[in-house]
């Protein structure tokens, strides 16, 4: 019944009025909300174990040793509404992470309906590649957390103990997964423009030298160690997918030059014309009005033979 009355309310051609777009748009918030709250609370059951996984990068001390000189660390509280605060912040990361597929599919059938079908291809291709590239980038963050901790613990003075913030520790952490993401979608996004043809792929190859450059400075100064271990391992891998983004691009232009040798002009260049002189045929005799009063004056065969082809012989 729900369906058919929807059914009605949409105008002949097939157009939902704007309540109704507010209606579905209510119903799609909630359901992402849902699906949020839901893995938020299995998140509360085993908030310990969470922390215990993200922490697991610090090393911590063992019972009875102090942090002297940036051997080990302690993780600590320091103020008292800090449990709270932090079980409440991992709990609700996780619930937006976990619960991204159910509140991303949400709003992709909200707006997926407006889009063409190119559009929705491209669409289903984005979010295919985007999700493996941000995991794999986390992954590699995660793999690099231990180095860059212990690094960051080792520049301790000696005399001086380690104490660290539970909720510093996690979001140090979050960042560095979430920066390591986000980079790796870098390649993505430029195969992106060049399928929608703001890029070219030559463009592109004439750009590695600078994108080398800002590539390696980018992982210098976003992950936090001294060493150039943290720097190769995002620097590196984000190299190797940019490169294959250009050989991809290349290849996609090579494409629509063969289908379209025009694809790659500009709406204001000017195409090839066709200057190639045609033969003009016989004059034909054009019946005008007396204009002066001689022509006036004249018999309308002499009118004609003054003005050959419409043409005054008297002026």
């Amino acid at each position: 019944m729900l369906k058919s009355a929807r059914k009605q309310e949409r105008d002949p051609e097939g157009r939902m009025p704007l309540v109704e777009h507010l209606r579905e748009l209510r119903n799609r918030l909630a359901k992402g909300l849902l699906a949020v709250a839901a893995v938020t609370v299995v998140a509360l059951v085993y908030s310990e174990e969470l922390m215990q996984f993200l922490t697991k990068s610090v090393p911590t001390c063992a019972p009875g040793v102090t942090s002297d000189g940036g051997n080990c660390a302690i993780v600590s509280f320091n103020t008292l509404m800090a449990p709270f605060s932090t079980t409440i912040q991992l709990s609700l990361t996780v619930g937006l992470v976990v619960a991204s597929p159910i509140w991303l599919y949400q709003l992709w059938a909200f707006v997926a309906p407006g889009l063409h079908k190119n559009e929705k291809k491209y669409t289903y291709a984005f979010v295919g590649a985007a999700v493996p590239l941000f995991s794999a980038g986390a992954y590699l963050a995660y793999l690099i957390l231990p180095i860059s901790v212990k690094v960051l613990i080792s520049l301790t003075p000696s005399g001086s103990a380690n104490i660290l913030s539970l909720g510093d520790v996690l979001d140090f952490t979050l960042r560095m997964v979430l920066v390591f993401g986000l980079a790796f979608e870098l390649p993505l996004i430029l195969v992106m423009l060049n399928l929608t043809g703001v890029l070219t792929g030559r463009r592109m190859a004439g750009w590695w030298r600078g994108v080398i450059m800002g590539v390696f400075v980018f992982g210098a100064v976003i992950t936090p160690t001294t060493d150039p271990v943290g720097m190769i391992a995002l620097a590196g891998p984000i190299t190797v997918l940019y490169f294959g983004a250009v050989a991809f691009s290349l290849l996609n232009d090579r494409r629509r030059r063969r289908n379209n040798p025009d694809a790659e002009l500009d709406d204001d260049e000017a195409s090839v014309l066709d200057l190639t002189p045609e033969s003009v045929g016989a004059v034909e005799p054009v019946t005008t009005f007396p204009a002066l009063p001689e022509q006036a004056a004249a018999e309308p065969e002499a009118r004609g033979a003054q003005r050959p082809g419409g043409y005054d012989d008297i002026t």
